[in-house]
């Protein structure tokens, strides 16, 4: 079974990528900070009060979240991890992404390697779908594809 939703595009990009889901705010800096200080090649998510994501791997994956939460380092968080590649394949937000993520989102589009399509505003409706591990397809127009 699959469900299309349909956002607004921040970072332009195709990708297909398995979901990891955080119901609550993604607190970019406490997420990121063992991988980006320690090496973590995992790239575990470090924020002990994020029940969904505490300890499980973020590289590579379709990250859904309702919102980012947190320091005002979070956009330089987001593209250092672009920059060293450790980053999610793609960003997903049910809300309106807030700027800092957003600026992190764009200087990495803009100034790394990395490809990582962010998209915003895709609704509760998706959060409420999507499941870790589902097939997540991010298309260029902002069309996110959930797949179980």
């Amino acid at each position: 079974m699959k469900k299309e939703f349909k956002g607004r595009v921040v970072c332009p990009g195709n990708i297909t990528a398995p979901a990891l889901v955080s119901h609550g705010g993604f607190n970019t800096l406490a997420s990121f900070q063992m991988a980006l200080m320690f090496g973590d090649k995992h790239v575990k998510c470090g924020d002990q009060n994020n029940s969904d994501l505490y300890k499980k791997a973020m590289i590579n994956t379709a990250l859904c979240l309702p919102e980012t939460i947190g320091s005002t380092t979070g956009g330089m968080i987001l593209y250092t991890a672009c920059a060293l590649g450790k980053a999610p394949a793609c960003m997903l937000f049910s809300k309106t992404i807030d700027s800092l993520a957003a600026s992190g989102a764009i200087l990495a589009a803009n100034w790394t390697e990395a490809a990582m399509p962010v998209v915003d505003e895709l609704g509760q409706e998706f959060l409420d779908y999507v499941k870790d591990g589902m097939t997540i397809t991010v298309q260029e127009d902002g069309t996110v594809i959930v797949e179980d």
